[in-house]
């Protein structure tokens, strides 16, 4: 059963689908992300990693509603991040962007 199948099942079985429409996904998406933050606030990143089973909690959170939502619409998320790559490959050039934290509008 791959990722997607075992997230799916999970909800199924509680009859969850119902909830999980594209707006609500996409505010679940940004609560959770906002979840992670805050472990890291008023820290340092190093004391932030600290807290790492927090993390994981969190960064599985957003990813879960992610592939919901990609899942949702049908979405490939492979072809996602392929395309999103190919597209920061031209907004950021080797020659131009490394070592270089700017972004691509600044150069």
């Amino acid at each position: 059963m791959n990722i997607i199948d075992k997230i799916n099942k999970f909800r199924d079985d509680r009859d969850w689908r119902q909830f999980h429409n594209e707006k609500d996904l996409a505010l679940s998406i940004t609560l959770e992300a906002a979840e992670l933050l805050e472990i890291f606030q008023w820290k340092t990143a190093e004391e932030g990693i600290k807290n790492i089973e927090a993390i994981k909690d969190e960064l599985a959170d957003v990813l879960i509603y992610s592939l919901m939502l990609a899942d949702n619409l049908n979405l490939n998320v492979e072809e996602l991040i392929d395309a999103k790559i190919a597209k920061n490959n031209n907004k950021y050039p080797v020659e131009k962007s490394k070592g270089n934290k700017e972004k691509y509008t600044e150069y």
